[in-house]
């Protein structure tokens, strides 16, 4: 099944993207195609920079303590700050990562993306779990990275402030 098919995306520094549309049209699929994670059946996907994934996959090992599980990624990404702390994250240093809630992990997943100094992020349904004021970090956090010349490709079926997004809604059943 062809999820959807004549996409065309142009977007410049600063730009952020809302993408919409029912569930399983393709939205996911679009951000892993974006990420280099999936193939498209056709045609090419072209960007200058490096891409920061976000989605339901935090990439933290479990079993680690969540200091130590940003610590890896840190040496990684040559991170030289943490967002641990503006995140609230960073009394949990101790904590396994198994035994975080989902809104405490996917503010980790957070940390990591920040860590990783992308231009480009691609943020996979990133409000889900979080509580009203982690929300709001986070539209401030891709506001301003998207005012420091950052892109911003966001799929959300929550509502996310964006300010001036662009928005490419994905219809269902797309042919």
């Amino acid at each position: 099944m062809l999820l959807f098919r004549g996409v065309t995306l142009d977007l410049a520094a600063g730009d952020t993207l809302r993408l919409t549309g029912p569930n399983g049209t393709g939205k996911s699929s679009l951000i892993r195609i974006m990420a280099g994670l999936m193939r498209p059946f056709a045609g090419t996907v072209t960007r200058s920079g490096t891409v920061g994934l976000l989605d339901e996959r935090p990439a933290l090992d479990e079993l680690a303590p969540l200091g130590r599980a940003l610590d890896f990624w840190a040496k990684v990404d040559r991170a030289a700050t943490s967002a641990s702390d503006r995140l609230g994250i960073a009394e949990l240093a101790d904590v396994p990562v198994r035994y975080l809630s989902t809104g405490q992990r996917k503010r980790a997943a957070l940390a990591r993306l920040i860590g990783q100094q992308a231009p480009i992020w691609l943020l996979d349904e990133p409000l889900n779990g979080l509580d009203s004021d982690a929300t709001a970090l986070v539209e401030a956090l891709v506001a301003e990275h998207c005012a420091a010349g950052g892109i911003a490709i966001v799929a959300s079926h929550q509502n996310f402030n964006l300010g001036g997004a662009k928005a490419l809604h994905i219809p269902e059943f797309a042919a």
